[in-house]
């Protein structure tokens, strides 16, 4: 019972998550959050406490 409440609840929160992410305004927004990411891992080079 309880594993098909906690189904429909993680159900529930995609949808919502699915609806917020079309709109055009949260669409800039993820774009620059990955744009965001892509650079910081690739900028990542040799530093402290990496190993190399």
């Amino acid at each position: 019972m309880a594993g098909m409440i906690r189904k429909l609840v993680a159900s529930g929160i995609a949808a919502k998550v699915i609806q917020e992410a079309r709109k055009p305004e949260n669409q800039a927004k993820l774009k620059k959050f990955i744009a965001d990411y892509q650079a910081k891992q690739k900028g990542g080079g040799k530093g402290p406490g990496r190993g190399y």
